[in-house]
Formats: structure tokens, sequence, C-alpha cells
């Protein structure tokens, strides 16, 4: 299992990298194999603003369905559209094709409050 040290995440199991004030998000390792074989993704609509926590879409899996969260506060800008045909993607490469969405944040400091990879591993163990 991988825990990148250059991403923050959430005790959610979503994981975050900066880029300015533009936030790329997807599930960890550790969710991706919790879940199992990922077969559908449901986005929401690029411009929605979303506040932290709120459910921004859902991840269908074989056995369930599980909310993807909003990590910090912001709007979405971008949608990863190679997960509409490839969901498998999330399984395969989850923490770079199978990114899920992108945010533009409100405030830059709420990233900072975010899991590194130490305190990550500790939630999950």
């Amino acid at each position: 299992m991988s825990f990148p040290k250059d991403i923050k995440f959430t005790d959610d199991h979503e994981w975050i990298k900066i880029d300015d004030n533009i936030v790329t998000i997807g599930i960890t390792d550790f969710a991706q194999s919790e879940l199992g074989d990922i077969i559908y993704v449901e986005f929401p609509d690029v411009g929605t603003k979303f506040s932290n926590k709120d459910s921004i879409g859902t991840l269908e899996a074989v056995k369930t369905v599980a909310d993807i969260f909003a990590p910090l506060s912001g709007f979405i800008t971008e949608i990863n559209e190679s997960l509409e045909d490839n969901p498998e993607l999330i399984n395969e490469s989850p923490y770079e094709n199978g990114w899920i969405i992108k945010m533009k944040i409100e405030d830059i400091e709420d990233y900072g409050k975010l899991l590194n990879a130490d305190e990550y591993k500790k939630l999950i163990k």
C-alpha cells in the first residue's frame, strides 16, 4: 500500500494534492482496496460550489456505493473524464491516472490542516 509524502489525506480516505489554490482529489490506495473493483463514478457538475465534508459524488463498486466528500470548501474546476469509460483507473492508479476531480479552494490555509502521510497511516491501522 502506498502513501505518497507530497500529498495530504482526509479521515474520509481522500487524497489531496495542491498546485497554487487548485487541488486534485482522489481516493486513497487503502480506500480503493477496501471498495474493490470500481465500476462507475458519479461526478459533480463543473462550477458547482461545495463546503468541506459535502458529498460531491459517488463511487460504485461491485459490492457497495461510497460517497466522495469535499475535503475543502471551493468549487469544481475539472472532472477526470477518463473515468467515465475507465473507472477501473481508480483501482489501477489511485494517485495518478485515477484522480477524480479538481477544485479551486477558498482558503489555502485549510489545506495545511489535512493529514500528512504518517498521520493517515496511523488512522487506518
